[in-house]
């Protein structure tokens, strides 16, 4: 289950090259990020971990095109990433959600930035995405009288409505208390499993990680580097406490520790 091969660029959403990241500190020039190549395929969940200052969180900003690399290349499809753009959406820890407004019209919100779509086929699909989280009866609440897990619920909607073509998803449940991080896991499988979307998703939660992701990238701090690649080769859905799990997450902490100890 260790090592793997990269998907050829032809079938990968997201494809980046030798890519290095580094910022102006108080101390001087920090690298963030170095010599990172990796490709997401089409429909792949990937899953990246590692520990704090193993640049996790820079490379989603990167994939976001939130910021720009110092050296290499990151494309999707064949096109460079160079911005935002609404064929990659971010999905924060905080949920973000606009309290002035109800469910439904904060998952219109980003359908709104879609001029193609007409206002019906915006409810539809806000409606649709709804349904799929499990709020369909919730479009008029205020985010305030939701639960955190139902606010995160109606954030993942309103990311997943627009179909962007790479879900970005930044540690969005690591402020969630454990029954309702794992209701969640069970519903993000689910949707994955019937949309088949591109997710990239950042966490420091290895269970986590095997529990969502096709494969797991375990990066090394300081600066972040891919150290490891995992296939998960478990069926969906997948819980937490099954043991074929725990012995792979136990596997990726196992690397991760090695690393931290030289």
């Amino acid at each position: 289950m260790g090592n793997h091969s990269e998907a050829s660029s032809a079938t990968a959403a997201l494809t980046l090259r030798n890519v290095t990241k580094r910022f102006d500190g108080a101390s001087g020039r920090v690298t963030a990020l170095e010599d990172i190549t990796l490709d997401v395929r089409e429909g792949e969940f990937l899953a990246i971990v590692g520990p704090s200052g193993c640049g996790k969180s820079t490379l989603l900003s990167l994939l976001a095109g939130l910021e720009h690399t110092n050296v290499g290349e990151i494309k999707l499809g064949d096109q460079p990433v160079e911005a935002p753009g609404r064929d990659r959406l971010v999905m924060f820890q905080q949920d973000a959600l606009f309290p002035w407004l109800d469910v439904l019209e904060n998952v219109l919100f980003g359908l709104r930035l879609k001029p193609d779509l007409t206002e019906a086929e915006r409810l539809e699909s806000a409606r649709y995405y709804l349904n799929l989280v499990g709020l369909g009866s919730k479009e008029k609440a205020r985010p305030h009288e939701l639960s955190g897990g139902m606010r995160q619920r109606v954030a993942l909607a309103r990311s997943l409505a627009p179909n962007p073509r790479v879900l970005l998803m930044d540690e969005p449940f690591s402020a969630l208390d454990a029954l309702t991080r794992e209701q969640l896991y069970g519903d993000l499988q689910e949707i994955f499993t019937k949309r088949k979307k591109t997710i990239v998703l950042v966490t420091h939660n290895i269970r986590e990680a095997v529990c969502l992701g096709d494969r797991v990238v375990l990066f090394s701090p300081n600066p972040g580097r891919v150290q490891q690649v995992f296939d998960v080769n478990l069926p969906r859905p997948r819980r937490l406490n099954d043991p074929a799990l725990a012995n792979l997450a136990a596997e990726v902490t196992t690397a991760l520790s090695a690393r931290l100890a030289r």
